[in-house]
């Protein structure tokens, strides 16, 4: 599992990496539109589609992107749509989570596709958008996200248990603990400020997220940060209880010893729409 879990991963990076630091934003965004895809025809699959339907579900969400791309909606402002998906996933997600799987069960299934396509549609034009605006700002979001994980992973490891007597979402992923999420707030301060002084040492034309924020105070970048790790959490946690509803334990097996697309990009689902939010507002 292993051996295939590291063979996967570099060939992710030989296609992604090229694609990410090429001089122009379109070869890394056409490969977001082909992974955003795959994750709407997981998504159709998840919720109880046949095959057909889950290719159309990915489909439309191509056309739809594409259609943003070609109109140049990237290069525009949208802090109203930034705002708004960011309060709905905020709310909504609180409101899922706490109902749980059987409550998520319940809910009319065309609501179901529907939300989660305009979801992984946002997440495209976010991660769009933020590689217009440049490189260091684009992966300092990624890499909050993967920080997070690994912190949480690691201190789950190490502490889970030992100070909070309660898991995080027994009924929805038994494995998390308190620890865990600290651990991973932990994480992203450590990379949040670092990364700020690297901006302000190396004169970087175009400032990271954490600069960005940087400028209104360090309070105002410390709970930006704590916020963005808990609203991955989130998005781990909103995947865990859709698969969970279905029955399976992977999106897909798109990604051999990974699972599929969406166990991949499920933290950043509401993480890339906040951070533009934040950005932007």
């Amino acid at each position: 599992m292993l051996k295939q879990r590291v063979i996967t991963a570099l060939a992710l990076l030989l296609v992604l990496l090229p694609a990410l630091f090429y001089r122009s934003p379109a070869p890394f965004i056409a490969i977001a539109l082909v992974l955003m895809a795959a994750g709407a025809w997981e998504w159709g699959r998840l919720n109880g589609y046949g095959q057909v339907t889950s290719l159309l579900c990915g489909l439309v969400s191509v056309l739809v992107c594409t259609a943003t791309w070609w109109l140049g909606v990237l290069e525009q402002s949208l802090a109203l749509l930034w705002l708004l998906a960011g309060a709905a996933w905020v709310l909504v997600g609180a409101w899922l989570l706490r109902g749980g799987v059987s409550a998520w069960s319940g809910h009319p299934r065309a609501v179901r596709l529907v939300s989660g396509l305009i979801a992984l549609c946002l997440a495209w034009l976010a991660v769009a958008q933020a590689r217009v605006i440049g490189i260091n700002f684009l992966l300092s979001i990624l890499l909050l996200v993967w920080v997070a994980d690994i912190f949480a992973y690691f201190a789950g490891k190490a502490f889970g248990g030992r100070f909070s007597r309660s898991k995080l979402a027994p009924g929805i992923s038994p494995g998390k603990s308190w620890e865990g999420v600290w651990g991973g707030v932990v994480g992203v301060l450590i990379l949040a400020f670092v990364w700020r002084w690297a901006d302000a040492a190396s004169g970087i034309t175009v400032p990271s997220l954490y600069s960005h924020l940087g400028l209104k105070g360090g309070w105002l970048l410390l709970l930006a940060v704590v916020f963005m790790a808990a609203m991955s959490v989130v998005g781990d946690l909103f995947e865990s209880l859709v698969k969970r509803s279905a029955g399976v334990k992977d999106s897909s097996g798109l990604l051999p010893g990974h699972g599929g697309v969406l166990d991949r990009v499920d933290a950043l689902l509401p993480t890339l729409p906040l951070a533009m939010m934040l950005y932007s507002v």
